[in-house]
Formats: C-alpha cells, sequence, structure tokens
C-alpha cells in the first residue's frame, strides 16, 4: 500500500553515496518556508512530553483546531494524519461502491483495496488541464455511496470552486464526499473556497496539518463532519492516536492566530510568484508544458522526444528528486510533478531541467 507514493531521499542518497540532506526534495510537497517560526524551539522545551503519554483523546486539540476554524469541536476528530481517516473511511460509512475524481492521490484507492471495496476512477482530462466537466461528473458519479475529491487535487494543483461542490452534493443527497482539502491553505483566502461551515449534511472534510506547517512526521491531520458521522469514526478511532508532540504543535499553531495568519499568507504570496517564475522560466521551451496550478507543486507533460526515466536521472546526478507521475492512475510516463521550494532551488531546478531536455531529447 505504500507503492503509489513519491520519491525516497533516502535511497536516493544511498545511490549517489551522499546524506540526504544534500539532495533537495523536490517530490515532496510540503511548505518551502516552513515550519513556522518559533514552532521547532517550542518542541524541544516540549521534548520532555514523550515520557508520558499524550491525551487518550487528544480532546484539547480538537478544541484548538475547533475554535480556530469555527467549527464546533464535537464535529471534530484528531488523528494519526489525514491518513488513518482515509484508510478508515470505507468501514466507517459502510461502503459499497466508491469513485476517485482522478487523477490524484493514490491512499484513496488503496483505502478501498484494503477493506474489499470495488471502487472506479472518474478521470479528468489534461486536453482540459484537468479542470472538471461538472456535468459530466454530476451524471457518472450515479450509482456511487461514496466520492473522494480532493481540492486543490494532488498532482495538477486543480482547485473546484466551492459552490460547485457545495451543489454536487446537495445533488446527490444520499452519497458521501470526502473532500481532502489538504493543499487548501495553499490558495489565497482558502477559507472562502472551505466546504467548511457550509452545513452540508454528507460532506466529510479532511484537514492536515503536515504540508502547509511543514511536519509531516509529527502525523497529525483532522475529520470534520456531521454529528452522525463523527458517531461512525468514533467506533474505528484507536487511544493515543496523535503523539504528544503533535498535540503541542496544535496548540502552538492554533493558539497563535495572528502569526500563524501571516505566515500562511507569506506562503501564499511566494508560492503565487515562484509559479509564475517557474512558469515563464519555459515559456519558450520546446517539449514540455506546465499545467496552471493553485498550489505548492506543479504539474507538467513531456513531449514523446524525451523521456521521463532520463530526465530525472540527469536531474538526480545534481542531488535533485522531482516525482515520477507514472503510478497516478489517469497520467503516464509522460508526466512530472514538481514541488516548489526556495526561489534559489527553483531557478537552479528550472535551469538543470532545460539542460537535461536539451541533452535527452530523441
Amino acid at each position: 500500500m505504500i507503492s503509489g507514493h513519491g520519491g525516497n531521499i533516502y535511497e536516493m542518497a544511498q545511490k549517489l553515496g551522499c546524506d540526504p540532506t544534500e539532495i533537495v526534495d523536490m517530490s515532496s510537497n510540503v511548505n518551502p518556508l516552513g515550519p513556522p517560526p518559533g514552532l521547532l524551539d517550542f518542541l524541544r522545551e516540549k521534548m520532555s512530553g514523550i515520557m508520558a503519554l499524550p491525551e487518550v483523546d487528544a480532546q484539547d486539540v480538537i478544541r484548538a483546531l475547533a475554535s480556530r476554524y469555527q467549527v464546533p469541536p464535537e464535529l471534530v476528530l484528531a488523528g494519526n494524519g489525514t491518513t488513518q481517516f482515509i484508510y478508515t473511511i470505507p468501514r466507517a460509512l459502510g461502503t459499497q461502491r466508491a469513485c476517485i475524481l482522478g487523477p490524484t492521490y493514490a491512499d484513496y484507492a488503496d483505502a478501498c483495496i484494503m477493506n474489499k471495496v470495488p471502487y472506479d476512477h472518474l478521470i479528468l482530462q489534461d486536453s482540459d488541464a484537468f479542470h472538471p466537466d461538472m456535468n459530466r461528473i454530476h451524471s457518472e458519479i450515479a450509482g456511487y455511496d461514496t466520492v473522494f475529491v480532493c481540492n486543490p487535487n494532488n498532482p495538477t494543483g486543480v482547485l473546484i470552486p466551492v459552490d460547485e461542490i457545495e451543489h454536487l452534493c446537495q445533488s446527490h443527497s444520499n452519497t458521501w464526499f470526502i473532500i481532502d482539502e489538504s493543499y487548501l491553505p495553499f490558495v489565497a483566502q482558502s477559507h472562502d473556497h472551505s466546504v467548511l461551515n457550509r452545513g452540508i449534511p454528507n460532506a466529510i472534510v479532511l484537514n492536515s496539518m503536515s504540508k502547509i506547517f511543514r511536519v509531516p512526521g509529527l502525523r497529525i491531520g483532522f475529520l470534520m463532519a456531521s454529528e452522525a458521522v463523527i458517531e461512525k469514526f468514533m467506533r474505528y478511532m484507536l487511544p493515543w492516536s496523535v503523539n504528544s508532540l503533535a498535540q503541542a504543535a496544535v496548540t502552538y499553531l492554533m493558539t497563535r492566530q495572528e502569526e500563524t495568519d501571516a505566515f500562511v499568507e507569506t506562503t501564499v504570496r511566494f508560492l503565487e510568484r515562484e509559479r509564475q517564475g517557474l512558469s515563464e522560466a519555459f515559456e519558450n521551451v520546446q517539449g514540455i508544458r506546465f499545467f496552471p496550478s493553485t498550489t505548492s507543486f506543479m504539474l507538467a507533460r513531456l513531449d514523446e522526444n524525451h523521456r521521463v526515466e532520463e530526465i530525472c536521472s540527469h536531474l538526480a546526478c545534481q542531488k535533485i528528486l522531482i516525482r515520477k507521475c507514472a503510478n497516478f492512475r489517469g497520467l503516464s510516463d509522460r508526466f512530472i510533478r514538481i514541488s516548489l521550494k526556495t526561489e534559489a532551488e527553483n531557478r537552479r531546478l528550472a535551469e538543470k531541467l532545460i539542460s537535461a531536455m536539451n541533452e535527452n531529447a530523441s
């Protein structure tokens, strides 16, 4: 179930005979500006907390997040990353047949496979820059009781307007919609694009701390839904799912709203500039097309004269790791995804990628 994920800096470092810290990991979708200032120092001070059990149900953390997002705490669950909830969804909801809006994150399908639930992908087209045809989606999800929607989507970076998501949910009231908003904080005015506080009873929202705050190793995620749905998931919740340092981190971040908001806004502005800069760097480069994105990463397609394996090998020799996308259902070995890093690293990536394309053209 872990084969659908991206690059491995440890494996690459071993092959190159270098330290993993020497590799610029542009395959991992985390905030290039994170973690937020002060967080790591705070966690160092809290290190002794690992000598005792954390709060068994993470209620303090739930209250902190609920207050931050103005959601009643009884509508929130905290877990060991959104992954815990994704793999619980088919069991908790009693899913009989799932539809996955793709190309997208592999764990939605893997969760169905693990729980022996039949599923299908509804694949959006690169000819439309992966923007959804909502009429087609309305038509083709009939007969499914659970629909997975990553919004904004990984790996395409496409954001479906929240009004369209709301209309979709309301038009299929007997279907559960899993709205994964893990990458939404990277979008300007993200609150305006969220399904939260829209009062949609058949929408289940996933929220991740890993990406925007660059703390994937802490494993902290949230599920927000109606009380009836929360009751379904409570049957499958394990005690002590959220570790001590993760709980401390959430409390730190959620109770410093002004600082946290400023950090997120700085990130959004930075990424807007870097996406534009990367697009401009390739405006006159033949053989590659970057798709518009609203997130911290950009998807690109190479033409038939270039081979992804050779491109990635060339970059690996420069100690740059990017994401091959052939194992995303609906994409091919022509696609790569680049997660933006610092300005200097992004410029270096552009230079080395253009060089690789010139060297590897058929």
